[in-house]
């Protein structure tokens, strides 16, 4: 309400008695709420659909993350090991299904840095010259300096060290004295050299030029050498990863003629596990979209009743089980061929007897269907449906889309609706205050005629009695 307004409503109740500043808001109120309560449950009906897509989409997250999560871990393929683990040690690399396994490998080489030592000092603090060494890999060189802040068999290792060109120093002291040992990185692209700059006579007892000098090569660079399944491979580390699938490879030591199985162990999550925690769920996604979807009155009503999205979902998730996993000809291509079934309310079940004599037919046919090393369009795997499935779903153009879209623009439209209201019922409250304002003034006016008439009134009583 204007302070016009105020000052108007201040003014009356002179001439009628009538409370009029509280009648006017009895009438503003019973005007303005039936109005405000259905747009008020409109709200709540709208708010409570969206937050009920909201958390059916994050649930197909959960449902989607939690089986790629158990088909990626290795309960399900079970652990690489080795026959020989003095020789080769392997384990699981995170993030996929280790592959490739069994396999035979066979240690030729392992991969060794390049080594060079100096010789004897008295202490690891005698003096080494001054000037400048340059340390030359494969990255490019690096100036060495030493001078009298750091002339000593330590300042040199030190100097080298922090030069961080991919070549370590140590001092070692033994019962000849104290040594310099330079060591690179493994590899046979990662030799180094060490060659006098501005270094003094002294100073380059601590060169080598890559075949002689004042320090002795004790190891050469050289790269790891193996063969997997009788394939000859080089590799510059003793750590593999790139050789098979998801297997990190750990060489150990070189034992040339000796082959070495690498196999994988008994899974801890069987495939039995894998269907029944697939369908326990699934079903947990499934129920969640039913009740929310659920028919009946306004009170038992599901918020996603009638909702085009939701219902979308639903029939797609329902494809999972007409889905082909497996390519054409391959001995079970659908979750029903292994004893999963759909209820009448979308939920799934799993017959046990035939999943059991599946597995025990074919375990590797069923593991190819549900798991496959590669994923492919033929034969996508419970997972690869799945995306497949979600992506749908969770289109920009989809029905899920556009019913997020539809209830974000209700929500939009349900409060200016509101403050609409909130605007007529202000100038409806002025337009009363000035009504019966206008009514307050006249009822002053004619109480001021009746008091003149009644004074009249009495003037020609008082004229007629004498």
């Amino acid at each position: 309400m204007t302070s016009v307004g105020s000052s108007i409503v201040s003014a009356l109740n002179a001439g009628s008695g009538i409370d009029v500043s509280s009648l006017v808001s009895s009438l503003v109120s019973a005007a303005r709420e039936p109005k405000a309560t259905a747009i008020s449950n409109k709200q709540t009906l709208n708010n409570a659909r969206i937050s009920a897509l909201a958390s059916a989409s994050s649930s197909l997250d959960t449902f989607q993350t939690a089986l790629t999560s158990l088909l990626s871990g290795t309960g399900f393929s079970g652990q690489p090991v080795s026959n020989d683990t003095s020789i080769v040690s392997v384990s699981a690399i995170a993030g996929g299904v280790p592959s490739g396994l069994p396999a035979q490998i066979e240690v030729k080489q392992l991969a060794a840095a390049q080594t060079l030592v100096s010789t004897s000092l008295s202490a690891s603090t005698a003096t080494v010259g001054l000037g400048t060494l340059t340390l030359t890999t494969a990255s490019g060189s690096t100036p060495i300096t030493i001078n009298s802040t750091n002339n000593t068999l330590d300042g040199l290792a030190a100097a080298i060290n922090d030069a961080n060109a991919g070549v370590t120093a140590s001092v070692v002291i033994d019962s000849s004295g104290a040594r310099l040992v330079m060591k690179g990185q493994t590899g046979s692209a990662n030799g180094f050299t060490l060659t006098p700059g501005t270094a003094d006579a002294d100073l380059q007892r601590f060169t080598f030029d890559g075949t002689s000098g004042g320090m002795t090569k004790k190891q050469d660079a050289a790269d790891a050498i193996i063969s997997i399944d009788n394939v000859e491979m080089t590799y510059d580390s003793n750590v593999i990863k790139t050789a098979l699938p998801y297997v990190r490879i750990d060489l150990n030591k070189a034992a040339p003629g000796t082959v070495v199985t690498l196999a994988s162990d008994e899974p801890t999550t069987t495939m039995r596990d894998l269907v029944t925690d697939f369908v326990t769920a699934y079903n947990t996604l499934r129920t969640a979209l039913n009740d929310a979807t659920a028919g009946g009155d306004s009170s038992s009503s599901g918020a996603l009743a009638g909702d085009a999205g939701a219902r979308d979902m639903m029939r797609q998730l329902a494809r999972m089980t007409s889905t082909p996993l497996a390519a054409a000809g391959s001995t079970y291509r659908y979750l029903s061929d292994i004893g999963v079934s759909t209820n009448r309310d979308g939920t799934l079940k799993v017959d046990t007897d035939k999943l059991d004599a599946a597995i025990a037919a074919n375990p590797s046919a069923v593991s190819q269907m549900l798991n496959p090393a590669v994923s492919s369009t033929d034969n996508p795997g419970l997972a690869g449906a799945l995306e497949t499935i979600t992506t749908s779903i969770k289109s920009d153009t989809g029905a899920l889309a556009a019913s997020q879209k539809k209830y974000a623009a209700m929500k939009t439209s349900l409060t200016e609706e509101l403050e609409k209201l909130d605007t007529q019922m202000s100038n409806y409250q002025e337009r009363l205050t000035a009504t019966y304002a206008k009514m307050e003034t006249q009822l002053t006016a004619f109480k001021a005629t009746q008091t003149y008439l009644e004074q009249q009134i009495a003037i020609w009583n008082g004229d007629s009695n004498s």
